[in-house]
């Protein structure tokens, strides 16, 4: 019998690097190949290009798309993904390697051949490569993402990427409505928590921004340039707030090229009429007399690494009458986490008190403890589950209330595990 063969390269018991190949006895596909963000880039396991046929893309973010120009150094694959995320990943990578170019082995020239051998494939319409059938469905996660399902040797595998089956005000949820499926590799960031009820916590968001400016003060929003800064301005507009928003970094880049993927978004007339009413830097000194006025500014990065979001921190920290509101995940060891816990941030190169207040929103872009619990009591047949992209806890965590729970086998995979269906 004819069996199909998961290996997992990265992203196992482990938030980044997300990597996993899936191998037929005539075809290699791999499914994501994204970086780890440490002090240097840390990349999945090596697999010889030679015997990887085409890789298939779940969405832009850098921890699963960052290490793909690797596959273009000497020479090319097929890149299997839709426009929207295809345009993305031409921002961010590049974006990557003018910042850490010098921990990379591939440069600009890489990335143009990966976006050359880039392949458009939308939504729910079925792809062959070799003898594997594949389609991507919508993920809920940033625009343009998307799960992975793959039928090969009589089995169904379905890989989950990055996803969120709540509605955001900028996009649809997963729908997570397939037939039987032999297996599922599933996410777990966030097995372990659940997520504010989506109304309620804009609510509260909009209640806190509009009390501080209504007092004179500024609210700096460091937020993702890719999906995150997008909602909150969505949010903004949504809920017809009055007082100035300001939008800078890298965020300007990537709101053009999702006006130009409408079809992606839950409303694109919404984010059109929001990022029409904001205002957009141009440059320094439009920045600093943005500092200075009462309004709302979205800036990246969303962790306050980089990014003009440094530059305001340090001039609206300074003042109580301010604030600072997080609504991205905070990894350990970043700004963002130190700010969170501690209230302390660097300030002219020097450690200081922040004196603004700081809050934090949960505007989650993936599943919550509840809706990923609810993902695998609704699936059919007798899959096998592979809990991946959490910490070790968590992935630990979900497996066993999948097989205590649901009694499904289910496995924790390590870097360089294989699996045979």
């Amino acid at each position: 019998m004819n069996t199909l063969q998961i290996k997992f390269l990265g992203g196992a018991r482990e938030v980044g690097r997300s990597a996993i190949a899936v191998k037929t006895e005539k075809t290699q596909v791999l499914l994501d190949y994204g970086v780890m963000f440490n002090h240097a880039p840390g990349f999945p396991m090596h697999i010889p290009p030679k015997e990887v046929d085409a890789i298939i893309l779940t969405h832009s973010h850098l921890d699963h798309s960052g290490a793909i120009p690797v596959f273009y150094i000497h020479g090319k694959k097929q890149l299997y993904t839709n426009k929207l995320t295809t345009d993305l990943n031409q921002l961010l990578i590049s974006d990557f390697i003018h910042i850490s170019s010098y921990y990379l082995p591939f440069e600009y020239l890489e990335l143009k051949s990966m976006m050359r051998n880039s392949k458009h494939v939308d939504f729910g319409v079925k792809e062959k490569i070799g003898d594997m059938n594949f389609q991507l469905l919508n993920a809920g996660h940033i625009p343009g993402s998307a799960q992975i399902l793959i039928e090969a040797e009589g089995k169904r595998l379905l890989y989950t990427g990055d996803f969120n089956t709540e509605d955001t005000r900028l996009l649809e949820g997963a729908k997570m409505e397939y037939d039987d499926l032999d297996a599922m590799i599933i996410e777990s960031t966030y097995a372990d928590e659940e997520h504010t009820e989506r109304s309620e916590l804009e609510k509260n968001f909009i209640v806190e921004t509009t009390n501080i400016v209504e007092r004179g003060g500024i609210v700096l929003v460091p937020a993702f340039g890719v999906g995150r800064s997008q909602e909150i301005a969505c949010v903004l507009a949504a809920h017809h707030f009055e007082y100035p928003v300001t939008i800078d970094g890298m965020i300007r880049g990537a709101n053009s090229i999702m006006m130009k993927h409408g079809q992606y978004l839950r409303d694109p007339k919404l984010l059109k009429d929001a990022l029409n009413s904001a205002h957009w830097v141009e440059g320094w000194r439009d920045r600093r007399k943005t500092a200075k006025k009462p309004g709302v500014i979205i800036s990246t990065a969303g962790m306050l690494k980089g990014g003009p979001s440094v530059f305001y921190i340090s001039k609206i920290g300074k003042k109580a009458c301010n604030a600072v509101f997080l609504v991205s995940y905070q990894i350990p060891g970043t700004p963002g986490r130190q700010l969170l816990e501690k209230g302390i941030c660097v300030i002219d190169g020097r450690m200081k008190k922040i004196k603004a207040q700081v809050g934090h929103f949960d505007f989650s872009s993936h599943c919550g403890s509840r809706e990923l619990k609810q993902t695998v009591e609704k699936l059919s047949g007798n899959p096998k589950i592979y809990v991946v992209h959490g910490a070790e806890e968590n992935c630990e965590h979900f497996t066993k209330w999948i097989k205590k729970e649901v009694g499904l086998k289910a496995k924790a995979p390590r870097t360089g595990d294989t699996f045979k269906i």
